[in-house]
């Protein structure tokens, strides 16, 4: 049985898109006959009061999480720039060396930020092992996007050169989506290096969607709807204020459409502000963040999921899961035309797409699609097929089986010339 080692940033039982793919990824891969364990960075802080069902087997051994196994590193980062960013590499790449000699992978599999990757590399060096570099997204123009770097400095064109040094030494690299795939490719990287796994639902999870809780809609005061929601992280780029800029707009089409807003983040209380000063304010509702168990209840209320990405270069590259969550939830899905949405969306197939930051084509494009009630049932079941077809982890993940046995392959007709 091939034996698949993942070195990751961080894990369950912390709660994040980053977690839920990797989740995901081990899950599928599991019933396709692997072995897999993950490996993550000093970074990771599991919370005292750990979800029940986790147990640690030992202190040195895997902690089991919902049936996966993970490894540790001891340690907390600490220090001046730079000097922490590069303790936690030569703890991470000897905390691989240190799991690799008691469990003997085959494949070292690191997931971004460049920091995992880097580790991997050296750790794959000491082991005589391949390594597999898989990029989520570029940290740096994520950082851009949540408020916490700037395109251009110092720290920006680091991180990117890291990236792309990390990248070079790989033996394989992965990337969720072509827009990414692109990017390396336009920095000289040969095309057939790159191998993209796009994110993926697991619709085991999703099952059938929850009937709409009429309980929960009349204690929010949504009343019969049509209800516009929004469920994840209040980002600067999500485009919440344009959403909340086309509400009268839209009010003034549909008076009884609502806006639910579940989630909360760095823009909050600025959206807030934004809500109470609207001319639709009586029609926006705010919940704030809600237990992940109690997530399907709220998307039991809402008819079209909407995804005002504002245009720039994180959202123009990397593909979001949210959108296809909500298509696999059976909900209708709008969002706006930057790269990372037209990848997954056919606009009047499988969603709606609406100009980025312009709050009017927003309202424009939420109001037909809220008045063409007949066709909502075609769109949903076009949407929920694509997903089923194109982006089910069940089946996106044997993409990896190809990498993987490629890499082995190649090892094995070196280790036959030595």
């Amino acid at each position: 049985m091939t034996r698949i080692l993942h070195v990751l940033d961080h894990s369950l039982p912390l709660h994040s898109g980053y977690t839920f793919r990797t989740r995901a990824i081990l899950k599928a891969q599991e019933a396709l006959g692997l072995d897999v364990r993950g490996l993550t960075g000093q970074r990771h802080a599991a919370p005292a009061n750990a979800k029940p069902g986790s147990a640690a087997l030992s202190a040195s051994g895997p902690e089991e999480i919902d049936g996966l196994r993970f490894y540790r590193t001891p340690g907390t980062p600490g220090g001046l720039p730079l000097v922490r960013e590069w303790a936690e590499v030569a703890a991470l790449a000897d905390r691989i060396v240190e799991v690799a000699r008691e469990w003997r992978p085959d494949v070292l599999h690191a997931h971004s930020p460049a920091l995992c990757g880097l580790a991997a590399i050296r750790a794959a060096r000491r082991l005589g092992l391949p390594v597999v570099y898989e990029i989520r997204a570029f940290w740096e123009d994520a950082a851009v996007g949540n408020g916490t770097g700037r395109e251009g400095s110092a720290k920006y064109w680091l991180t990117r050169t890291l990236e792309s040094d990390v990248v070079a030494a790989a033996d394989r690299v992965v990337t969720i989506c072509e827009g990414l795939r692109q990017d390396l490719v336009a920095r000289g990287f040969a095309p057939e290096k790159i191998t993209i796994m796009p994110n993926g639902v697991d619709l085991e999870m999703f099952g059938e969607p929850l009937p709409r809780d009429h309980a929960l809609a009349q204690e929010l005061g949504l009343g019969a709807g049509p209800v516009i929601g929004f469920l994840g992280s209040f980002y600067p780029y999500e485009g919440l204020d344009d959403l909340i800029a086309a509400m009268p707009a839209i009010t003034a089409r549909v008076p009884d459409a609502r806006l639910l807003l579940v989630g909360g983040g760095p823009a909050d209380a600025d959206l807030r502000v934004r809500a109470q000063a609207s001319p639709a304010a009586a029609a926006i509702r705010f919940v704030g963040r809600v237990p992940h168990d109690q997530v399907d209840r709220y998307y039991s209320l809402v008819d079209v999921v909407c995804y005002p990405r504002k245009a720039m270069r994180l959202t123009e590259l990397v593909t979001p899961l949210k959108p296809l969550e909500a298509m696999a939830q059976g909900k209708l899905v709008a969002a706006s035309d930057v790269g990372g949405h037209r990848e997954l969306i056919r606009h009047g197939s499988t969603g709606t797409l609406f100009a980025a930051d312009d709050p009017a084509a927003l309202g424009e494009a939420v109001s037909a699609l809220l008045a063409a009630r007949g066709a909502w049932q075609q769109q949903r079941e076009t949407a929920r097929a694509f997903v089923r077809e194109h982006h089910d982890w069940a089946i996106n993940a044997r993409r990896y089986q190809a990498v993987y046995q490629a890499l082995l392959a190649k090892a094995r007709l070196t280790s036959v010339a030595a």
